[in-house]
């Protein structure tokens, strides 16, 4: 039992570090593996590549339904609330993770040289974003820490939009709000804002999942920022999450015109259709190309699940 166990943890070490790309990262293996639900498009590094026409699609639904979907799934810890943000600008890319810790001398001193090692330049914090690419939504675990736990100001802000065209959630502090404000087309939702400067925490994870609260996050996430919070959806839902909304987001429009005219209650919009409001609501949405197209049978398997 003894020399099995040792065979286990050697396995396990080689699939968590023995990567010679990245510090502090899980494999391109491990990470594959953890993901496998999804059978789509992959990054060199393993994580899912959402297809950025979703990531697009993403930004027009509501986060509520997206939400009522995964719970349906049996996914309940996927949203995180309770944020400070520079705008309120919606947010959807891929999740790129990491997680820090509070400084540890040796741990510390081990990472950097390991990071030195391998080519990497700054500050821990720094490390994160030069591996972002267009579409990434950098998410961090910053144990929630405020002062001292700035990970980001403006000057990493900057090199995080050009980098990804995105921006970040921050389980913990950035600085430089009226900077942040000023850079086109940026947003940052964190759980404070501090004048203070990165101290007394080190970078010790990155693209592995990582815990935002009472969310589970893994690397390649399809990540959802609305005002009313942050929804994290794993990639081989990523397609059914957000057809189901968008088909909720035609269903009260066709409710809200049949309950002004008079032609069906509330009470009949709000429950399971049968075949004759079905039928109406198909030839409704023939008259409204803008909100796409919609077969019986996709219709049928859409509102099979419904609890929304």
């Amino acid at each position: 039992m003894k020399v099995k166990s040792t065979v286990i943890l050697i396995v396990l070490s080689s699939l968590f570090f023995n990567n010679p790309l990245s510090a502090q990262t899980i494999s391109k293996e491990e990470l594959t593996y953890l993901t496998s639900d999804w059978q789509g498009e992959r990054f060199p590094d393993g994580r899912p590549k959402i297809p950025d026409n979703l990531l697009e699609r993403a930004k027009h639904i509501m986060i509520d339904d997206a939400w009522s979907v995964l719970k349906n799934e049996g996914y309940v810890n996927q949203f995180e609330g309770n944020w400070k943000s520079v705008n309120d600008m919606p947010m959807t890319g891929r999740a790129m993770t990491a997680v820090y810790l509070p400084s540890r001398p040796d741990l510390e001193k081990h990472i950097k040289d390991r990071g030195a090692k391998q080519g990497r330049k700054g500050n821990t914090n720094a490390w994160p974003i030069d591996i972002l690419t267009k579409g990434d939504l950098y998410v961090a675990d910053a144990f929630g820490k405020i002062s001292g736990g700035g990970i980001m100001g403006a000057t990493l802000a900057n090199s995080i939009i050009s980098k990804s065209g995105n921006g970040v959630v921050f389980d913990g502090a950035a600085r430089d709000l009226q900077e942040l404000r000023q850079i086109k087309g940026f947003n940052a939702v964190v759980r404070d804002f501090h004048p203070s400067y990165t101290e007394e925490m080190v970078l010790q994870g990155l693209n592995t999942p990582i815990r935002i609260g009472r969310a589970v996050v893994l690397p390649g996430d399809l990540v959802i920022v609305q005002p009313e919070g942050v929804l994290f959806v794993p990639a081989h839902l990523a397609e059914q999450v957000v057809s189901t909304s968008e088909f909720v987001i035609r269903k009260d429009k066709f409710g809200f015109e049949m309950v002004r005219t008079g032609k069906y209650s509330t009470g009949e919009i709000d429950s399971q259709w049968p075949d004759q409001i079905k039928s109406d609501f198909l030839k409704w949405l023939e008259k409204h190309p803008e909100l796409g197209k919609m077969t019986r049978p996709e219709l049928d398997k859409v509102m099979s699940k419904r609890t929304w």
